[in-house]
């Protein structure tokens, strides 16, 4: 995460630098003017991301049966259709490819085998959110994004025999999960420019358990429900 908040600031060096009197001034020429008035328009996204767990237990875990969950820095890349439903609010839907993984390390091995699992994901989301905008000033307009979605993970090994016992790490294909986020619009000459940043929280339990229910990597968890970071770049 730390390479994804020097990117952007780099960004945004270099945007201010090349932009100069055109929008970051007291009285800036407006760009694209009458963009927003528009009924439909379309765009794509491309960005970064960091997917994480949250884990529930069955009983305390101080027994070292916790798991660690890290998540990896991974890459999206989408499309985005806009229908305007009023001068601040917009309906937005944004289907996209996002590959991602994440480490979980089991306390109670003592060996790499049996003790870290590398829980690779590739997710195709159906996203549907409501977007609230500010009043434009100038060239920049803030604004806030949430809605749901549901997400389709390819690669969930939900039809594997095989568990943890060979190695097989299964979650569930479909997941539903509600998403909050904040941006902010930068108007060009001739696209609009909106970076953002989103928090992903799964609403339902992920994990397909193994088939011995006293697992030592299944047996103590309640439930698994996906958390993540999204760091978006949109162009229209």
């Amino acid at each position: 995460m730390k390479k994804i908040v020097l990117l952007i600031l780099l960004f945004s060096i270099q945007a201010k630098a090349q932009l100069g009197k055109s929008m970051f001034t007291k009285d800036p020429i407006v760009n694209l003017e009458n963009f927003d008035v528009q009924r439909v328009y379309w765009g794509y996204y491309l960005g970064f991301s960091s997917f994480d767990f949250k884990t529930d237990y069955k009983t305390n875990v101080d027994n070292g049966m916790s798991i660690d969950v890290k998540g990896n820095t991974g890459f999206n890349v989408g499309l985005v259709g806009v229908l305007r439903l009023h001068e601040y609010i917009e309906l937005r839907f944004e289907p996209g490819l996002y590959y991602a993984s994440r480490t979980l390390t089991y306390a109670q091995f003592n060996t790499e085998r049996d003790g870290l699992r590398e829980v690779k994901a590739t997710y195709i989301d159906f996203p549907m959110l409501i977007k609230f905008s500010s009043l434009r000033t100038g060239n920049v307009r803030p604004y806030l994004v949430g809605g749901l979605s549901a997400t389709l993970n390819l690669s969930s090994n939900s039809k594997s025999k095989d568990d943890n016992l060979q190695q097989k790490f299964r979650v569930k294909p479909w997941t539903q999960n509600y998403q909050l986020g904040f941006g902010i619009d930068l108007y060009f000459e001739y696209f609009k420019f909106s970076p953002s940043i989103r928090g992903v929280f799964g609403l339902k339990n992920e994990l397909i358990p193994d088939a011995d229910p006293n697992s030592p990597w299944t047996g103590n968890v309640e439930s698994l429900k996906t958390r993540a970071v999204l760091i978006n770049f949109t162009f229209h």
